[in-house]
């Protein structure tokens, strides 16, 4: 990952998460997507589908290149969430899972991508806080988004 664009919201409690509750995070700085990425993540998780590791057969198609795994561009949501809130101020925070997930748009090879995050829910639990964060990925150059998740994550406070 590249340098964040601005220093990251540092809450130490539940109540400082409500407070960020509705506002937007971010953007984060931009992420080049390169073949070499691509193939490693193909490599890494078996998923060697042409469209993603086969440049002159992509390239032949109505693709005209090489896409990401909508899976590894969701992948990249725990690093660039660093970069826009740091985690410090609880005992752990873990990542509980996922509600929603698009993949609305391709992202070709050789584009650069960037997140916006929004807090859109703070639910109490015992010790700590659920955590339902929006993230939008977007690909520089195109309105539309090349992923949307919900990202559902526990924080909990410090005894």
């Amino acid at each position: 990952m590249s340098t964040p664009t601005s220093s990251p919201h540092r809450p130490t409690s539940v109540a400082d998460l409500r407070e960020l509750q509705g506002t937007e995070l971010g953007p984060t700085a931009w992420f080049d997507l390169t073949q070499e990425r691509v193939d490693a993540f193909a490599e890494l998780t078996g998923d060697r589908q042409w469209i993603h590791t086969d440049p002159e057969r992509a390239a032949a198609s109505e693709l005209g290149g090489t896409i990401g795994h909508g899976l590894f561009t969701l992948s990249l949501g725990p690093a660039f969430m660093e970069e826009l809130m740091a985690f410090d101020g609880f005992e752990k925070s873990l990542n509980y899972g996922y509600g929603k997930v698009r993949f609305p748009s391709p992202l070709p090879v050789g584009s650069r991508i960037r997140m916006r995050a929004t807090i859109t829910a703070v639910d109490e639990v015992p010790g700590g806080a659920q955590v339902t964060t929006t993230q939008a990925f977007e690909r520089e150059g195109q309105d539309k988004p090349v992923c949307v998740a919900e990202s559902i994550g526990r924080f909990v406070e410090h005894a």
